[in-house]
């Protein structure tokens, strides 16, 4: 989309707010600007990983980046689902995928940040990637996607962004960005060719990091590379949006939440509720709060709450939301309290139906496989991935150290050590010494199940039901 054509949508988009009725006053300004990146795991250079990411780095050295953030699932539209609503999946709706024949979508009354902080006034759109539904439930003002780049092309998002910003004058603005990296492609993440404004950045296969979910195969070698140059990528475009944010005055005002939707896209990740699944990068840079490394355990579903906490936007009268508000974190190193999250899958693709309820804390995680008997399914594009077809040619091929016959066959509980076993290959769920830890943890995800309503949690469907108690 060129210059003149972002600028006419967001005009228009101001005109039709000023001519709606029953609209709220602009409040005062308190901006804020959203950046998801796509399946993209705890991989930045200010996470300890030797890859190249100078600017979200830099971002991380001026706000407060979160050591323990993990997703509420480990998919992409349930995923930014959660982070648009504060509910968790099995309560907002989206259950899976919300593209092509998947079809998920929100329930109705279901609020979301685009929908409230346009009632409360706020220039709302959305930069690139969507991945949500229905329309009706995400009421961007203007929704601006490059049309001859896509949204691979980072300049083009920072430049329809920046447009916008400009276009919203005296109005305090919204603006989610939704990069495609490190998300894979046909072609290499997006890396068969030039970007605009972008030096691009390669890995040498033979010397990048390995993740220890996964084997040491030059396959899965040359993936990495590939997904990392990616990431290089998103971070050249991170700095663009972020200088011109500098650039329009509105940086001093403006709340600035970088965050993934899910795992890498590679098996043991992406759609899981292992660690490299769900625990993602967080960084978020506030107004007048100086720079911290926070290790509080937190969830995406407390990122609608921290958007409306701090734009005094009021949350939805109907329901209570699952996350909080993480605005008196910022700045500090920890915060009492939260050594404890929750995590929920249904569907990745409509035909991938594998339900998972989690509980994390700080020494263990208990995953609960609601259909256990079934496969576990792997993502298509995972399934397609060179990493995936090298592992699978040979069922011997262990993913790091797990064998392939007990990641495709899981058992209805799996409970982990995270101390003496942090890799979690070692289920102690039927072992006599953690009866006692196992029924705790059980009952505290029944506890959060039933006052969330999970639909999944009575009927055939019930977990308990093997156990002798029902839920």
């Amino acid at each position: 989309m060129d210059r003149r054509t972002v600028l006419k949508a967001a005009a228009l988009a101001a005109a039709a707010t000023s001519l709606d009725t029953g609209r709220a006053a602009a409040p005062r300004r308190r901006n804020v600007l959203l950046l998801i990146s796509d399946d993209q795991g705890l991989d930045l250079g200010c996470y300890g990983v030797p890859i190249s990411t100078p600017r979200i780095d830099r971002l991380a050295a001026e706000g407060t980046r979160f050591t323990h953030g993990y997703a509420a699932v480990s998919s992409c539209s349930p995923s930014r689902a959660v982070i648009n609503t504060g509910l968790f999946t099995h309560q907002n709706g989206m259950y899976g995928l919300q593209h092509d024949v998947h079809h998920q979508s929100l329930l109705d009354g279901i609020e979301t940040l685009p929908a409230m902080l346009r009632r409360a006034g706020y220039a709302t759109a959305l930069v690139g990637k969507k991945h949500v539904g229905p329309d009706a439930a995400f009421p961007y003002e203007a929704e601006l996607v490059p049309e001859r780049s896509g949204i691979r092309d980072v300049r083009a998002l920072a430049m329809a962004a920046a447009d916008f910003i400009r276009a919203s004058g005296d109005r305090p603005f919204f603006v989610t960005v939704g990069y495609s990296d490190p998300h894979r492609a046909e072609a290499n993440y997006g890396n068969d060719r030039d970007w605009p404004g972008v030096r691009t950045t390669t890995y040498d296969p033979a010397r990048v990091p390995l993740p220890t979910h996964l084997p040491d195969l030059p396959a899965v070698r040359s993936d990495l590379a590939e997904y990392y140059a990616s990431i290089s990528r998103l971070d050249a475009g991170v700095g663009m949006i972020l200088d011109a944010l500098a650039g329009s005055g509105h940086a001093e005002d403006t709340l600035v939440v970088f965050l993934s939707d899910n795992g890498r896209p590679f098996p043991g990740a992406k759609t899981n509720f292992y660690d490299p699944g769900l625990h993602l990068p967080l960084i978020i840079r506030a107004p007048g709060t100086g720079p911290a490394v926070n290790d509080a355990m937190v969830s995406w579903v407390d990122i609608a709450p921290t958007l409306l906490d701090f734009t005094g936007t009021p949350p939805p009268t109907g329901y209570q939301l699952s996350g909080a508000s993480l605005l008196p974190l910022l700045g500090r190193a920890g915060g009492p309290g939260r050594d404890a999250v929750f995590a929920s899958h249904d569907f990745h693709e409509i035909n991938q139906y594998y339900p998972m309820r989690a509980l994390r804390t700080r020494t263990h995680n208990y995953i609960l496989n609601l259909a256990a008997p079934l496969a576990y399914p792997i993502a298509g594009d995972v399934a397609s991935s060179p990493s995936w077809r090298a592992i699978a040619a040979d069922p011997a091929i262990r993913l790091g150290r797990r064998t392939q016959a007990a990641y495709l066959r899981r058992p209805a509980e799996e409970l982990y050590d995270l101390g003496a076993d942090p890799e979690e290959l070692t289920n102690i769920a039927g072992r006599r010494a953690a009866a006692a830890l196992l029924a705790e943890l059980r009952e505290r995800l029944r506890a959060m199940r039933a006052a969330t309503h999970d639909p999944w949690l009575a009927g055939q469907t019930d977990p308990y039901s093997h156990l002798g108690t029902r839920g």
